[in-house]
């Protein structure tokens, strides 16, 4: 059975940092994308931040560039999410997600790509 457990999250005041995890088990994504999404109150699932398999190309929504840093340690399955001088508007619960697919690196924005999802871990920033 594929796990993907999300932790990390938390109550932070704005311009605070946080880090968020995602150990994946059942299953070796070394070879896949990996990616992180939230949800905020109220509002659709957007896409965050995008890893390839080799850690070495990153994707970033525009909201979050150069805040958020998302970074993979494929020796321990594990994918993390360095969130920086954080909003308010960042508050939502996080979903770290994989792809079934190897190699597979297109529409990396787009959820319905990922074949494997956390159950989320709740990030609040207050202001």
């Amino acid at each position: 059975q594929v796990q993907l457990v999300e932790s990390g999250g938390g109550l932070v005041q704005a311009g605070g940092s946080l880090r968020l995890s995602c150990a994946a088990s059942g299953r070796t994504f070394s070879n896949s994308v990996m990616g992180w999404f939230r949800r905020a109150p109220g509002k659709e699932r957007e896409f965050v931040a995008a890893i390839s398999w080799t850690g070495r190309t990153t994707f970033y929504a525009d909201s979050v560039k150069d805040r958020f840093t998302i970074s993979r340690d494929n020796a321990k399955n594990t994918v993390y999410l360095q969130m920086n001088n954080l909003k308010p508007e960042d508050t939502a619960v996080y979903y770290c997600a994989g792809r079934g697919v190897k190699y597979d690196i297109y529409k990396y924005e787009w959820a319905d790509k990922y074949n494997y999802w956390g159950q989320g871990t709740q990030v609040t920033v207050s202001s």
